[in-house]
């Protein structure tokens, strides 16, 4: 009885492995070109092709529809081109930093090697006072602070 329960299970096992199982044949026509079909062609050799079948990974209904693929692929397009203008962005903030830095710099260095500073105001030429001086170190020295070290958005 046990032997009978035991074939019965075998048989149940591998029968919807059978019923699923198509037969699939290739051949080649007169001009060269290869067909696949489910039935044997009449009077051509045809060849029976193994396929393995794997589960769907989704049903019909539950992947996306063309237009929805469409539409996610320009939102992504959309996005890329966002991040590369923000880049373009970063990237000329981060040379307008270097190049604020690099006259503070120049400027703080003519101050501390020069005596007096010649400046012109309404068309008429005159020297910095020591205060004016100063006033103008602590100001480069600002801008230096500001721009020569790592970006705020770097920083955080």
């Amino acid at each position: 009885m046990s032997r009978k329960i035991l074939m019965l299970a075998i048989a149940l096992a591998i029968a919807p492995g059978l019923t699923n199982a198509a037969s699939v044949y290739k051949w080649t026509d007169e001009n060269g070109v290869t067909h696949f079909g489910d039935r044997q062609p009449t009077g051509q050799t045809a060849e029976r092709v193994n396929i393995r079948t794997g589960t769907p990974s989704k049903s019909a209904s539950e992947r996306p529809s063309p237009q929805e693929r469409l539409n996610s692929l320009e939102e992504q397009q959309q996005e890329q081109a966002e991040r590369e203008q923000e880049t373009a962005v970063q990237e000329a903030r981060r040379k307008q930093r270097e190049a604020n830095c690099a006259t503070a710099r120049s400027n703080l260095k003519l101050l501390s090697q020069t005596g007096r500073i010649r400046i012109e105001e309404n068309g008429e030429q005159r020297f910095l006072t020591p205060e004016e001086i100063q006033q103008k170190r602590e100001e480069f020295e600002q801008i230096a602070a500001d721009n020569c070290g790592p970006a705020e958005s770097d920083a955080i």
